[in-house]
């Protein structure tokens, strides 16, 4: 009887109306021998969450990214959860949750264990929005989207087949609505419903499909791809926050280069980063901004894939060093001094920026302190050296000098001093010092030895996005 009656409680809530909408089709059940997705792969923690909502009487499933990635083979970062459950009946059944977001509302269910804490993202079943009133704006752009509906509803207003499957943990069974297995298979993307419908209601949908074509590999089906190239300039109208979000999901997907180029064959870079412009150019003039960028962008690939962490700042600092060196060195041109240009260059390269993009500050501060070290690496004269070694950020402004070593932008004998600078002990520093001429041309005399922490080792360029 306490059973019944708590289960009849939590599902009482006046608060939020359900569409009483039929599912748009029965979903085509698979086995575990047909998707042969490996249990061991599965969160215990997104397990957890389905049990627990399965117990309390309500249907729970892991959905979207994380079902396509298991049935690639691929552990998934991040777990989500469908559910009938409203927002607030999830939030009853666990003890860290919290209810997040107006637009999309979901519930977040945090759990703390070893390393880092796993958020679970629990969503309810939401409904198809073709008469949803004041939901849609006039563009077709969704507004607010907390109408329930039904599981089958609720895979129709997926955006991509493969993305619309529900994994159920305790039956290992997959249903599919609308063919994702078969379009994995055929290593096709392919949108649900109208595509040129589907952008309109959310044009971030668009930078979506170059995403993750790009880390699947997988093409774009026609029907989907028609309609970017004239759809596009509807990303003007999403607020700029969620835009440089997609944006860093797509530079931080782990197939950057990829994604950049998918943007390009859409037609969707121009007015993004105006830095996309340029490495996207295989004029002669670009080849030098071409080759800093893909080699900045090849080492974020590479630590992401590698399961290592990334700096934003950093990435981003990389991305527009091209348009800010060829700033700085027009205002030395106009015999502005060396380092007033520089600051006069960082200002003229982030306000062309927001045009476009706009940039989190938090993360243009990390891209001027990295961009205001570069001369420093220069001067290596006197105790200065020794000094800048202890920067906070001495680190990652060294990961980017050696990037501009290795494209020859900046002499590689200067990166190659600063590694063994770094590397020695005081005495190997007070040798590398005295091999130094200083800009009179003569030998500058070693520094007052001081005592001070074994340096740590060197490391390689890479691991500045950390």
């Amino acid at each position: 009887m306490i059973t019944k009656f708590i289960k009849r409680i939590l599902r009482r809530d006046p608060m939020v109306k359900h569409t009483q909408a039929n599912n748009t089709g029965a979903p085509k059940r698979i086995p575990k021998k047909a998707h042969r997705i490996d249990p061991h792969l599965l969160s215990k923690n997104a397990v957890k969450v389905t049990h627990a909502l399965q117990q309390a009487g309500f249907e729970a499933f892991i959905v979207g990214g994380a079902v396509r990635d298991l049935a690639l083979g691929i552990s998934p970062k991040d777990f989500d959860v469908a559910t009938n459950a409203t927002p607030d009946q999830v939030q009853r059944l666990f003890r860290k949750a919290r209810l997040i977001g107006r637009r999309f509302q979901i519930v977040h269910v945090t759990f703390f264990g070893k390393g880092h804490p796993e958020i679970i993202e629990v969503s309810t079943f939401r409904a198809l929005l073709d008469n949803a009133g004041d939901h849609v704006a006039e563009s077709g752009r969704i507004l607010r989207d907390n109408v329930w509906g039904s599981q089958g509803e609720d895979a129709a207003r997926r955006d991509f087949t493969i993305n619309a499957m529900y994994y159920d943990p305790s039956s290992e069974t997959v249903l599919d609505y609308h063919g994702g297995m078969a379009d994995m298979q055929k290593k096709t993307l392919r949108m649900i419903g109208d595509p040129a419908k589907r952008y309109r209601e959310d044009p971030v949908r668009m930078l979506r499909a170059v995403r993750f074509a790009a880390k699947t590999g997988f093409e774009l089906d026609g029907a989907t791809r028609a309609p970017i190239a004239k759809l596009g300039k509807l990303l003007n109208d999403v607020p700029s926050a969620r835009l440089f979000d997609e944006i860093l999901k797509l530079l931080m997907s782990g197939y950057s280069w990829a994604a950049i180029q998918g943007l390009k064959d859409a037609g969707l870079h121009h007015g993004l980063l105006p830095l996309l412009d340029h490495i996207l150019d295989t004029g002669a003039d670009s080849k030098g901004a071409n080759d800093f960028v893909k080699l900045a962008l090849a080492n974020t690939d590479e630590r992401i894939q590698s399961g290592k962490s990334v700096s934003a700042g950093f990435l981003f600092a990389t991305l527009l060093w091209p348009d800010l060196l060829k700033n700085w060195k027009a205002n030395s041109a106009k015999g502005m001094a060396n380092i007033p240009a520089l600051h006069d260059a960082m200002d003229d390269t982030i306000a062309t920026q927001s045009s476009g993009m706009t940039i989190q500050r938090r993360f243009e501060s990390d891209m001027r302190e990295i961009w205001s070290m570069q001369p420093r690496f220069e001067r290596r004269v006197g105790r200065y050296p020794y000094r800048f070694i202890e920067s906070p950020r001495f680190r990652a402004g060294y990961d980017f000098m050696l990037l501009r070593c290795a494209t020859e932008e900046l002499n590689p004998a200067i990166g190659q001093w600063w590694t063994d600078f770094i590397a020695t002990d005081v005495t190997g520093q007070d040798k590398l010092m005295a091999g130094v001429k200083n800009e009179s041309g003569s030998s500058p005399s070693p520094a007052k030895r001081r005592r001070r922490r074994k340096p740590k080792a060197a490391v390689p360029p890479e691991s500045a996005a950390s």
